[in-house]
């Protein structure tokens, strides 16, 4: 279902376990899907650092890490999709 999608994942990133499981199907789904956008309402937080292990064992597969937090926020992450489908025109970058 994800090759050549553009996968859009809103979560914090705070893991219950498995960052090891985690980065193995972030690296599986990066080899399917056009794009990989993370969507993270904590990222709009003063001194946010991605520092919970699913977060640091998903970003490497992760094409934009945006925020999350507001609807401005929301709009913007519907912008950064539609820039991806722009790309998926011309051939990943």
């Amino acid at each position: 279902m994800a090759r050549g999608a553009i996968v859009v994942i809103l979560s914090d990133g705070w893991d219950r376990g498995g960052a090891e499981m985690l980065g193995e199907q972030m690296a599986r789904l990066s080899r399917v899907a056009h794009r990989i956008v993370w969507v993270n309402p904590l990222k709009a937080s003063e001194g946010y650092a991605p520092l919970a292990q699913g977060m640091a064992a998903a970003l490497p597969y992760v094409d934009d890490f945006v925020e999350g937090h507001s609807l401005a926020a929301l709009e913007a992450v519907a912008d950064t999709v539609a820039a991806g489908a722009q790309r998926s025109k011309g051939g990943r970058p």
